[in-house]
């Protein structure tokens, strides 16, 4: 699992930020978070196949969340005639999507299959044999929703165990790996025998929102929590004004959320220096890992490996990602 970060910035591209898109690839299977302009540029500089996006999760219809689509999905065809691509996003979808195809002269070559996600609490939309994908309502000045990634536990062999019974490496381990019992040698070995539960990895997205509920459904144990923070916390009032949230009420969230390490994304223009923002986190969220993503292109995250890290090693790690 790998999280690339292709902008972090708010409203406007600057400089150094790009505007809002997030791409996590599990297993080869290619998710986009929200669509801003230039992503597909920003996916091209990261080395990320475009034809790999299968899932795009749209937070809300604001231009900086979805300005990249059309570019995208016309690339997309190019590479890939019929290609299916399901997006998923808030009430009103299919009417912007419908309007942002007949926007320009444009031969779409991709099968959409849009679907609208109204949730009046956290909702599973879309289940897997290997993953869940829930949504929840957020509360901004459009429609908008926040997303958690959810892997499912899965079993790993332990092979000093498989050894006592004389298994190595195998075909019919796939099975028990499965949750399946196998026969061996005469004998039927249980999944409990010689595998392990591992958990799953929860990495939740929070996207342009004030504080609500639907943000504490969202965020709750979550291994990794992505968080929009438009505004340090001197500037409150404008955050309430706009309905964004602070560094210090990100922070906040995740602490009270029992959230494992905090990535605040999404700032606003004025920041040349995020070190204001990530201090404000690092304040209250003081025990805990707290990552501020500065700079686009090039932010990537192995989801497992910084799931691991330790605090020191973390904070490390940020300091030669960030």
């Amino acid at each position: 699992m790998e999280i690339v970060f292709l902008g972090t910035s708010s409203m406007v591209p600057t400089k150094e930020r790009n505007v809002q898109g997030i791409y996590l690839d599990y297993k080869g299977e290619g998710f986009l978070i929200d669509c801003g302009e230039g992503t597909q540029r920003q996916m091209n500089i990261n080395g990320i196949n475009r034809n790999k996006v299968r899932k795009i999760l749209i937070s809300h219809w604001h231009g900086d969340h979805t300005s990249g689509l059309i570019g995208l999905i016309q690339t997309i065809g190019n590479i890939e005639e019929h290609k299916i691509l399901e997006i998923y996003g808030p009430k009103g979808s299919k009417k912007y999507m419908k309007h942002l195809l007949q926007s320009c002269m444009f031969y779409n070559k991709v099968n959409i299959k849009v679907t609208e996600i109204n949730p009046k609490k956290l909702t599973c939309f879309l289940e897997t044999k290997e993953y869940k994908l829930y949504a929840a309502k957020l509360d901004h000045t459009v429609p908008c929703i926040g997303y958690s990634f959810v892997e499912k536990d899965k079993l790993n062999i332990n092979m000093q165990k498989a050894k006592q019974f004389g298994l190595k490496e195998s075909p019919i381990l796939a099975d028990i790996k499965e949750g399946k019992s196998i026969k061996f040698n005469n004998r039927t070995i249980s999944p409990d025998e010689i595998c392990e539960q591992v958990p799953g990895i929860k990495i939740s997205f929070i996207l342009d929102t004030q504080l609500c509920n639907g943000c504490y459904e969202l965020a709750e144990n979550a291994d990794i929590l992505v968080s929009e923070c438009v505004y340090s916390s001197d500037l409150e009032n404008k955050a309430e004004q706009y309905k964004h949230m602070t560094a210090k009420q990100a922070a906040n969230l995740a602490s009270q959320s029992n959230v494992k390490k905090l990535i605040l994304t999404h700032f606003s223009q004025r920041y040349k220096n995020i070190s204001e923002v990530q201090e404000d986190a690092k304040n209250i969220f003081s025990n805990k890992p707290v990552a501020c993503l500065s700079i686009t292109p090039k932010v990537v995250l192995d989801a497992y490996e910084f799931h691991h890290l330790s605090i020191d090693k973390w904070n490390s790690s940020c300091l030669n990602i960030f």
